[in-house]
Parts: C-alpha cells; sequence; structure tokens
C-alpha cells in the first residue's frame, strides 16, 4: 500500500496519468466510476470514451469498486469533474482513513472560497491535502510528450510522496510548493482566462490585443488570487501563466475544452459541450472577486457570455473594457 498510487477517475486526465506513471514501474490502481469502462480498459487496455485512440499500459489496475483501490493505495490522486466532487469526496469518506494522503488535479472551485481541499478535509478523515495543476494536457501526457505540473501542499510529505510517485523522468516533471491556496486558485482562473482567449481567437481580434488580453487577464486573475490569501508569484507559475500558455497555444488549443468553448461560442458553432471546468470557474471567480472586493472584468464577460445568454457582441465590449481597465 505505502508505494503504490490510487487515482480516483477515469477520464482523460486521470487515465492517461496512470498509463504514464504505471509505465515506469509504480504501482498504480486506477478507479473507473463505469463498470463497462472499467471492463474495457482491464480487457482490451483502452478507453475509447474518454481517451480515443491509445493503448493503456498494462501495468494500470482498474477496478469499479472504490474501497478496492483506496485499500491498495495510500497517496490518492482525485481526476474527476468538478460537478462530481461532492458525491465521490463522501463517498471517500466510508474507504479512507487517516493514513491516506489525497491531492486533487480538478480546475473549478466546489462553491464561493470553498476548494476540493476544503471539502475533502470536511468530509473524510484525510487531512494530508494537496492540489496538482499546471501546462500537462491528458493527449500530451498520453502521447508522452514531455510535461511538467506542480504540487502544492502545506505538508512536506505530501509534496514529496507526491513527486517520487509522479516523476517520470524525461516524460512529466513535477515540482513543489506550499501555496495551496495560490496553485488551487490559480488552476481555475487560468480555465476561465482560457475561455477568454478562445473567444478573442475566435473573433478574429489579432496577436497584440491578443496578447494584452492575456497580460490584462493575469493581472486580474493575480489580484483575486492574492486577495484570496494566495502568494503574488503564483499566478505568474505552472498553475497560472503556464495552464493558460498551453491551453491556448495554437497547436494544443484544439485540445483544450475551455478553448474550443471559447472559439466556438465566439464564431457562431454547434457547442461540443455547454459546460466546461474553466466555465464553471469563471462563475465561481466573479462571485469570489465580488466577495472580496476585486474587479474581475475579464471573468466577468465569460460568465456573462457563457452563462448569462449575453451577446457575444455585447461580451467582445465586456472583454475590451477589462483589457483597457486601469490597475
Amino acid at each position: 500500500m505505502s508505494g503504490a498510487v490510487g487515482i480516483i477517475g477515469a477520464g482523460a486526465f486521470g487515465t492517461a496519468l496512470a498509463s504514464l506513471v504505471a509505465g515506469k514501474g509504480t504501482e498504480v490502481h486506477l478507479f473507473a466510476e463505469d463498470p463497462a469502462t472499467a471492463e474495457e480498459i482491464a480487457a482490451q487496455r483502452t478507453n475509447e470514451r474518454r481517451l480515443p485512440g491509445f493503448r493503456i499500459d498494462p501495468g494500470v489496475r482498474v477496478s469499479a469498486d472504490l474501497g478496492v483501490v483506496t485499500g491498495a493505495s495510500r497517496l490518492l490522486i482525485l481526476a474527476v469533474a468538478s460537478p462530481r466532487v461532492a458525491e465521490v469526496v463522501r463517498a471517500l469518506g466510508d474507504v479512507t482513513t487517516g493514513r491516506h494522503l489525497l491531492v486533487h488535479a480538478i480546475g473549478a472551485p466546489i462553491d464561493v472560497g470553498k476548494t476540493v481541499s476544503d471539502l475533502v478535509r470536511a468530509e473524510t478523515s484525510i487531512k494530508r491535502v494537496g492540489v496538482l495543476a499546471g501546462p500537462a494536457l491528458a493527449r500530451d501526457l498520453a502521447e508522452r510528450q514531455p510535461c511538467a505540473v506542480v504540487v502544492a501542499s502545506p505538508f512536506d510529505e505530501v509534496i514529496a510522496q507526491a513527486r517520487a510517485a509522479l516523476d517520470v523522468p524525461a516524460r512529466l516533471r513535477v515540482y513543489g510548493s506550499h501555496d495551496l491556496v495560490g496553485v488551487e486558485t490559480a488552476s481555475a482562473l487560468s480555465g476561465a482566462l482560457t475561455i477568454a482567449v478562445g473567444l478573442a481567437d475566435g473573433l478574429g481580434v489579432g496577436s497584440g490585443p491578443r496578447a494584452v488580453l492575456m497580460c490584462r487577464g493575469v493581472a486580474e486573475a493575480t489580484r483575486v488570487a492574492v486577495a484570496s490569501g494566495a502568494k503574488e508569484r503564483t499566478f505568474g507559475g505552472l498553475a497560472g501563466l503556464g495552464n493558460l500558455l498551453v491551453r491556448t497555444a495554437v497547436t494544443s488549443g484544439d485540445r483544450s475544452d475551455d478553448y474550443r468553448l471559447g472559439v466556438e461560442i465566439a464564431r457562431g458553432e454547434p457547442l461540443s459541450r455547454k459546460e466546461t471546468e474553466g466555465s464553471r470557474a469563471a462563475v465561481q471567480g466573479v462571485k469570489l472577486a465580488e466577495k472580496l472586493g476585486v474587479r474581475a472584468r475579464i471573468l466577468g464577460a465569460v460568465a456573462a457570455v457563457v452563462h448569462g445568454g449575453v451577446p457575444i457582441s455585447e461580451a467582445a465590449g465586456r472583454l475590451a473594457d477589462g483589457v483597457a481597465e486601469e490597475e
């Protein structure tokens, strides 16, 4: 149990991470909530619904029984979509103890000022928690492209265990940080800003205004993060700016649900999905900014166009207002 990793969630990211880490010889247990997905991974070594076109390392042990995965693993990586977090965490409360360590990889807060780590501490016996974030897209992990992430936790043991388990030489570099609040906030708000850049690209604003939007968005998100208790420099690292850059890059933008949502809305195209982690983070980010008394016009524009039914022409004006805003 001590050296094994349990990955909770067989989505694209969880599956790709499990396969990559198992490939270096680490014992990996993957929880797939859907029994059919668990059966497919076990029998065929594929997950065509969530990670099509890739073979999963034979070392990944998969189960649809959450207790089996937590019983075999001390370090747990929680990688489910944010709407499922509360239910999954409550289930974890029944099959975990204070001996477990948990790191979540969820890019949206669950409520205003309430993070996933807060929920884990409240609903389970697990108190040593952390967050995993950074410019590591699921398909890049699956393709064994060089990636990097940061694990943040107030507990040195969590950082050390996660780095030892997840670091894959020449493929995945894992950095450490003690700024849990900063990395959680940066991970969430960078997803919302990715939608903003997608909107700008869909509107064809040009490279200059695009760069200004990104700079102003980083400044806005940093203000929100610092007011939440984060270190000012954190948003300029892997979880914030790193996330934003990789998800809006020409070579990887089509792999980002947040970026694609922004582009589709701007162009009036049929939406591949109505909500993403970034769109949910935008709504919670606006509420958090209001609570903290921080201006957040760019986040507000994203929330308005995605969830408020605001026409794209008006949203473009709101984005421009956010870009032009003084410090």
